[in-house]
């Protein structure tokens, strides 16, 4: 009896993490889905109060109210910005609050990468980190670091 409980109970756990993925992966898939339709409101409710959102640029750290200022005029437009997942890892640990993930995203930038951070709350899971990342492929990086020299110098000696 006590191997059927086990094996029940390890049962319970991979379903139980196989669906609180899928519920994560809904919440990013919604969340992009919100930008995409210029949908300002939700976009925002699957942010943590206190969520950050690192933008493509060094300059981009943007705590909540911040990046809510900076997006409005965007959203207020009617075209924010259109990523499509390509391809989504999701990690959780069983029964964790946490949960962090990377994804490959087709974007008016080209292919990026997202990562980030997400916290089960009350209402559900919500994105409480999450970095932005334009992808350079290995044979591009000694022509894209020239092409950013002058700005990676300047912000440096702004930040030292």
């Amino acid at each position: 009896m006590k191997k059927f409980t086990t094996l029940l109970f390890l049962i319970f756990s991979i379903s139980l993490s196989a669906q609180e993925k899928s519920n994560i992966d809904a919440v990013l898939t919604q969340w992009h889905k919100a930008a995409g339709e210029a949908d300002f409101d939700t976009y925002f409710s699957l942010m943590t109060k206190d969520g950050v959102f690192i933008g493509t640029d060094a300059t981009e750290n943007w705590q909540n109210d911040d990046f809510r200022e900076f997006s409005k005029p965007y959203f207020d437009r009617g075209n924010a910005w259109s990523f499509t997942t390509l391809e989504r890892n999701i990690y959780t640990e069983e029964n964790s609050k946490i949960a962090w993930f990377d994804e490959l995203l087709n974007t008016q930038m080209g292919i990026c990468r997202g990562s980030g951070v997400l916290q089960k709350t009350n209402e559900g899971w919500k994105i409480a980190h999450y970095v932005l990342s334009i992808t350079v492929p290995n044979e591009n990086v000694e022509e894209v670091t020239k092409l950013k020299e002058k700005f990676d110098k300047q912000l440096i000696n702004e930040i030292d």
